[in-house]
């Protein structure tokens, strides 16, 4: 596979998160140890300051990567792969504002509990993950008229009614990993128009038939974040106490293209 130009990563920390660059395709990604009243983060991307219509991927793609990290399970969320950054409202060339939207990715994910980052009940919601969520590129009229009860949504009959709302509209498979994440491991993402393939130390672990709404963007992250949405309509978000400092290592990141 050709390698495609490269668009230029960029680098962000939230309350003492450190990304240090290892090699040329190599960085060590850490956030401090610290209690759950601060949001800690260290991340790099490929989107930043970009419209979603303007993110770099689309199929056929191929990512690549070694990684490792400091423990077995990190209080938070950390990964890699390709997503449309759904969630956030950022301004863009300072007068676009990027709103939050349905999510779409395909990613390797590593979730603590108390997440829950599943809309399909027969899915897993945390742990060590290989997912695809696929969803519109924007929200459907439905769910938009739906917003008006959003502050509703702390109690649990409502929570589950728009959980159901949006999991019609989120297509999504996930595979559950068992795997020593402190050894190195070897990571692949085939992104073809038709199907994703995930590998891992050269072992083919799925095909998906799945597919995500693009373009996307490369993100490579380590936080200490939470979000649960739970088939039983527990809603939750926040920041967790790390113990510990805690990191991951990657080398090797390449993005490549057919």
């Amino acid at each position: 596979m050709a390698a495609r130009p490269k668009p230029s990563l960029k680098e962000h920390v939230r309350s003492g998160g450190k990304v240090t660059r290892s090699g040329p395709t190599s960085w060590n990604l850490e956030v401090p140890a610290g209690s759950s009243r601060s949001y800690r983060l260290a991340q790099l991307d490929d989107y930043t300051g970009l419209s979603r219509r303007s993110f770099p991927w689309s199929p056929p793609a191929k990512i690549r990567l070694r990684a490792r990290a400091s423990a077995a399970a990190i209080p938070g969320t950390w990964g890699f792969g390709l997503w449309n950054d759904p969630f956030g409202m950022t301004l863009v060339r300072g007068s676009e504002v990027r709103l939050p939207t349905l999510p779409n990715s395909v990613w390797f994910f590593f979730a603590s509990l108390p997440n829950y980052l599943s809309f399909q009940d027969d899915l897993p919601g945390w742990g060590q993950l290989a997912a695809v969520f696929r969803s519109p590129g924007k929200l459907p009229p439905g769910l938009i008229a739906s917003l008006p009860i959003l502050p509703l949504a702390l109690l649990r009959p409502v929570s589950r009614w728009l959980r159901s709302r949006v999991s019609s509209h989120v297509h999504q498979d996930t595979l559950g990993l068992d795997l020593d994440p402190t050894e190195w491991h070897t990571f692949e993402i085939d992104w073809h128009p038709d199907v994703v393939v995930f590998h891992l130390d050269g072992q083919t672990l799925k095909e998906m038939g799945t597919q995500p709404n693009g373009p996307l963007g490369l993100v490579v992250w380590i936080d200490n974040q939470f979000a649960r949405w739970s088939p039983d309509g527990r809603l939750g978000y926040g920041t967790l106490e790390n113990p510990e400092d805690s990191w991951i290592e990657v080398e090797g990141l390449e993005m490549t293209v057919a």
